[in-house]
């Protein structure tokens, strides 16, 4: 008889929590919309997974205070995992805003892209200056040669509107999207 009481406290403990659900607000990464597009000598792009430092790629959205630790705001998380997110967002706006046609990895298509972007972010953080900062490198590499290939450093720096989720979402929209202007920029040459 006791193993049967312990058995139902066993159950409804497990179905008072899963009825608890997550209560986290969850952020999707928009980039900002464009109408100007940009011709480039390339037809069709490959985009690479974007790379992320640990606490970027984490589902948390973190914020830095004022003595330099990255912490976790409350109750706020991607709503997507934020390597695909990063990855999938540069591929949008690198599509929108181009003449060429780009796709992330794994490239679809028997013929090869003429061109290969890959990103590694090495700093991606909503500053207590009130600054978002994106910095790494890319590289446009050229399976047939049809471009000269190149490494090039980004430092990117947008104004936050708040120390709100939606604020750094936001801000995190907008340096992707600089980031891609700075990619078309080097395939329009």
């Amino acid at each position: 008889m006791k193993q049967f009481w312990r058995l139902g406290l066993v159950i409804a403990t497990l179905s008072l929590t899963a009825a608890c659900g997550d209560n986290n607000a969850r952020y999707l990464l928009e980039p900002p919309a464009t109408e100007t597009r940009v011709a480039v000598r390339v037809s069709t792009i490959e985009v690479r997974d974007v790379t992320l430092p640990s606490y970027a790629a984490a589902s948390e959205i973190v914020q830095q205070d004022s003595d330099g630790a990255l912490r976790p705001l409350a109750r706020a998380v991607w709503a997507d995992d934020p390597v695909r997110s990063v990855t999938l967002a540069l591929t949008r706006m690198l599509d929108a805003r181009s003449t060429a046609t780009a796709m992330s990895e794994p490239w679809p298509l028997e013929r090869y892209p003429d061109a290969r972007v890959e990103v590694r972010i090495d700093r991606m953080v909503p500053g207590a200056d009130g600054q978002f900062r994106l910095s790494g490198q890319y590289s446009i590499a050229s399976p047939d040669a049809v471009i000269r290939e190149s490494i090039n450093g980004f430092d990117i720096s947008v104004p936050l509107t708040g120390d709100t989720p939606g604020a750094v979402a936001q801000a995190t929209g907008a340096a992707v999207g600089q980031l891609a202007d700075a990619i078309l920029a080097r395939l329009r040459r």
